[in-house]
């Protein structure tokens, strides 16, 4: 993945970006065939997959808990306070901190300062070396991992609001409220810090970029239009993170659509195709990999959006967010399993259970594998061969 140049897209008009969205909502529902997972089938491995670590980060798991690879380390916590980081390579832990309360989500980090909230909306802070550096109170509760970057960190809060907090000190710089809609889901939504812009989806079917120094709305845009008679149907929520390669970003959103834009034309839309996901895209330099409503797993081309194949192998299992490792496109599933498909055909090559329940957490993909926060409060790197 390559930073691109975001502040070149901030001098053109409004950007309707796609963004990832809602990994909350499954369509699964056992009293209707339709919606019954599908039974996992034989096939000739096409990789070998294996637990290369494993190791205890603390109690429980959840949507607002993502693992970060900052480096060779790995960042991650666990709603129970836990607060770790661990060598990428081996899985040793390189320090292990406690918030002292329960977390509704965590981690951001920048490799100097890591940022974890609270149940309360209190924002907490630690060093390089795991000790605590602050903690403040955001205006309400966050269930969406805190961003750290360009000397601020700035979170999400429930009412809509994004604050900006000073890495070093965590004062209060600034903030941004925009009205919500009667009605949001719980999402496995992200934030990300690109150029020195905080860029986060808003729960009314809109993204938002702010000047990371200073506050300033440098655009806004609309991702997706409500529609519908009632509450329910009008949900249009924004979540995961936005994804960058070369001069595209690329995004998709609940009942809506998947969209690429090129930056380096002020955000013109490249492509769109009509898509409702609950659990975000991913992307390579060739491909964008998105899971739909059902499970299904398409490819689109990058550049053009034609779709290259898909996969219905899954359906109805409860992906997880997908990820790219050097070898396969990788899924969760509720039962605990890690799929691995071809970036290619989108065919099944692998899988191995690693436990702890349902995959909630959005996989993250690295240099070595593949990280897994499980239910059960463990990180896992999966290794591909």
């Amino acid at each position: 993945m390559q930073t691109t140049p975001i502040r070149r897209l901030l001098a053109a008009t409004a950007l309707a970006l796609g963004a990832s969205v809602l990994a909350g909502c499954s369509m699964f529902s056992p009293s209707n065939p339709r919606y019954e997972p599908v039974p996992l089938t034989e096939y000739p491995a096409g990789v070998s997959a294996s637990v290369a670590w494993n190791v205890s980060i603390g109690r429980n798991g959840g949507s607002g808990f993502v693992p970060q690879v900052v480096g060779d380390s790995v960042y991650a916590a666990a709603p129970n306070g836990s607060v770790v980081k661990v060598a990428l390579g081996t899985g040793a832990i390189q320090w292990r901190a406690d918030a002292g309360t329960e977390l509704s989500a965590g981690v951001g980090s920048d490799g100097r300062v890591t940022a974890v909230a609270a149940r309360d909306g209190t924002v907490i802070a630690f060093d390089e070396q795991g000790g605590e550096k602050w903690r403040t109170r955001a205006s309400s509760q966050v269930d969406i991992p805190p961003a750290v970057g360009a000397g601020i960190v700035a979170v999400r809060s429930s009412d809509y609001r994004i604050q900006a907090f000073d890495a070093d000190t965590g004062e209060a710089l600034w903030n941004v409220q925009r009205p919500g809609p009667a009605l949001a889901l719980k999402t496995n939504m992200q934030m990300l810090i690109l150029e020195n812009m905080v860029l986060s989806g808003l729960p009314n079917g809109r993204l938002i970029a702010i000047d990371a120094a200073s506050g300033a709305v440098q655009w806004e845009g609309t991702v997706t239009v409500s529609r519908g008679a009632t509450d329910l149907e009008r949900i249009s929520d924004i979540v995961g993170a936005p994804q960058v390669q070369g001069p595209l970003l690329c995004g998709v959103a609940y009942q809506g659509h998947i969209v690429c834009f090129d930056i380096t034309q002020g955000g013109r839309p490249i492509w769109e195709q009509p898509f409702s996901s609950t659990a975000g895209i991913t992307t390579d330099p060739h491909h964008v990999y998105a899971v739909n409503q059902r499970d299904i797993v398409f490819a689109y081309g990058l550049t053009n959006g034609q779709e290259v194949w898909k996969q219905e192998g899954l359906r109805n299992r409860r992906l997880s967010g997908p990820a790219v490792v050097p070898q396969a496109l990788a899924v969760g599933d509720y039962e605990g399993y890690v799929h691995f498909l071809s970036r290619s055909d989108g065919s099944l090559l692998g899988r191995v259970q690693v436990g702890g329940g349902a995959i909630v957490s959005p996989l993250v993909g690295s240099e070595r594998g593949v990280l897994v926060q499980t239910g059960n409060g463990n990180l896992i790197l999966v290794g591909v061969n």
